[in-house]
């Protein structure tokens, strides 16, 4: 019988170098999506999931992050004093969207390494990775889904989508066996493979259910590509010891991270705004179809 999994580990270490110079002072993690920072989003498909205790894994030049989910007196004392109820809420809802609690990686060493970073705060439990830059849009919450799985399977799970065989040099990839409902038996893990050695063009995604024996492997696991702990190279060992499944989440992902991903994200959940999406649609139409738009008017 699993147990449940009330803790998600976030890796937010990371330099986000492909949003340079944004990202010299300010985390990536923070960009805005509308008008929440990217992390919140993701914070909220943790607690939409069941999860109810968060590890973030920071470094330096995060410092924003943690503000952010703190209680900030200052700010709800102005807004209080100018009658401003509505967004009064709406800033203590975020200090208390679920138990954070922080812990540093010291040097950036990989995500299987920020993983490891988070053992004495997991403990000896599952629990759920996501990545904070990761926005999936779908039908259910992206760790939900895999979630779901788990309780079913009892064995640790790796959100999938399937991605052109062009990228699939960008991810980590798997290939195993379909035992249907969307789910692999996992039998091949690969990081970053060239397009000629990939196993199949499912690219593995910004979030994960894992169970605790995965840090006595990482302890021990030699750096893969780039000269890091790759999370791939340690679920391919574990993947040799005890069943791992892949599940093909359902839903949009978005890569803020990227330039061309945080565009197309700000596009997808602008029109999605129930405030400013129908103006923001007319915009962007007025954009790509300038007559039409100054006929109708």
């Amino acid at each position: 019988m699993s147990a449940d999994v009330r803790k998600a580990l976030f890796p937010l270490a990371g330099h986000g170098t492909r949003f340079l110079p944004m990202t010299k002072a300010s985390p990536k993690e923070m960009l805005p999506l509308v008008d929440k920072p990217v992390v919140q989003y993701v914070v909220e498909e943790a607690v939409a999931s069941g999860i109810n205790e968060i590890v973030m894994i920071t470094g330096r030049g995060k410092r924003a992050i943690e503000d952010h989910f703190d209680i900030s007196y200052e700010l709800e004392d102005v807004l209080r004093q100018k009658g401003k109820m509505a967004l009064l809420e709406e800033v203590r809802k975020i200090s208390s969207l679920a138990e954070i609690v922080y812990t540093r990686q010291k040097e950036s060493r990989g995500l299987g390494h920020a993983v490891l970073c988070g053992r004495l705060l997991i403990g000896n439990e599952p629990f759920a990775v996501a990545l904070g830059d990761e926005v999936i849009d779908g039908p259910a919450p992206a760790l939900s889904q895999l979630m779901s799985v788990f309780a079913k399977l009892d064995g640790p799970v790796i959100g999938v989508q399937k991605v052109p065989d062009s990228d699939v040099s960008s991810y980590g990839i798997v290939a195993g066996s379909d035992i249907g409902d969307g789910i692999i038996r996992v039998s091949s893990l690969v990081e970053k493979p060239s397009p000629s050695e990939a196993p199949s063009n499912l690219a593995i995604i910004g979030r994960y259910v894992l169970t605790p024996d995965i840090f006595d492997i990482l302890e021990t696991q030699n750096p893969g590509v780039g000269g890091e702990i790759q999370l791939t190279d340690a679920l391919r060992t574990l993947s040799e010891k005890r069943p791992v499944y892949a599940c093909e989440i359902k839903g949009s992902r978005y890569d803020t991270g990227d330039k061309l991903g945080f565009l197309k994200a700000t596009v997808q959940f602008g029109l999605k705004s129930p405030d400013m999406g129908g103006v923001f649609r007319h915009y962007l139409e007025g954009l790509l179809y300038p007559r039409k738009t100054m006929e109708a008017q």
